[in-house]
């Protein structure tokens, strides 16, 4: 069923998020700067591109830069980010299938807001950041 979703969500909405993703990166990677931002959008373009049978776990490692990091996040391009989520869920909310998408959508706001001292795990292994 999750390969199901993922093949669904990768040509309805999967593949315009990552690729937003990407170019946020990429921008981010070119400002010497900001690749810590370049690698946290890269790590989420991967989640957003098949999402189902994976979680967003907070970082056990991560320190209060992460928390600096991440206001500076949601200035620059987080906001961006999380309007494409709800623009993106809207119509999935209007047919029966993609009410399942939409409702994934929404749930990938917060780690698109606050990307840094997150991980990505597999959901059968949700305390895999913490060495379990």
């Amino acid at each position: 069923m999750k390969t199901l979703l993922n093949v669904i969500w990768l040509v309805l909405a999967g593949a315009w998020l990552a690729l937003g993703y990407v170019v946020a990166g990429i921008v981010c990677c070119l400002l010497v700067v900001t690749i810590p931002f370049g690698i946290a959008s890269f790590r989420i373009a991967g989640y957003a591109l098949w999402p189902f049978g994976r979680t967003v776990v907070d970082s056990p490692t991560a320190g209060a830069w992460s928390t600096v990091g991440n206001v500076i996040w949601v200035l620059v391009a987080g906001i961006w980010l999380a309007i494409g989520h709800v623009v993106t869920a809207i119509p999935l909310f209007v047919s029966i299938i993609g009410i399942p998408l939409g409702i994934a959508n929404l749930k990938m706001i917060p780690v698109s807001l606050l990307p840094l001292g997150k991980r990505v795990v597999p959901t059968d292994r949700p305390f895999a950041a913490y060495g379990a």
